[in-house]
């Protein structure tokens, strides 16, 4: 199997247009959220704490919302690993009455966070999120990263 990865140009062309590798990335995320049992919306944060790239329900004032609680859970995660030496971020989960709001570290800095309602079984979406992490992790270049921001912010 072929990574959809392997293109080199990972700017967008002076139509707008995603590269193919934004768009894949873009694909991922709404397949992850599309295809999980119980997740209700996943976005992508950067390391720098910016939305990244946000599920197809595309409510952008929901995701900024939820970009700045993940960069926060993040921040405070890290803090905490740092301080005890746990090292790094692996996955946050926070528990409420009607859901979940999941954080997972994809790479370079970049996390992915996931709420799921009560429905989801923890163990299938960290699985999911795993999963994705590995796909989307590994072509998440600085330019790629920017190109993400940059077209969400549009």
């Amino acid at each position: 199997m072929t990574s959809p990865f392997l293109h080199e140009n990972v700017d967008q062309n002076a139509t707008g247009e995603l590269s193919p590798e934004a768009r894949t990335f873009n694909w991922l995320l709404d397949s992850f959220t599309s295809s999980t049992a119980g997740v209700v919306e996943a976005i992508a944060v950067s390391a720098d704490g910016l939305l990244m790239a946000m599920s197809a329900i595309k409510d952008r004032s929901n995701a900024e919302r939820l970009a700045a609680v993940v960069s926060g859970m993040t921040s405070l995660a890290g803090g905490a690993a740092s301080w005890y030496a746990l090292g790094g971020l692996n996955r946050v989960i926070v528990d409420m009455t009607e859901g979940y709001l999941l954080i997972s570290a994809i790479s370079s800095g970049s996390v992915l966070g996931v709420v799921a309602d009560r429905s989801a079984n923890l163990g299938t979406v960290a699985y999911e999120m795993t999963l994705f992490a590995g796909r989307a992790g590994g072509a998440l270049t600085p330019r790629l990263i920017a190109e993400l921001k940059n077209a969400v912010q549009q």
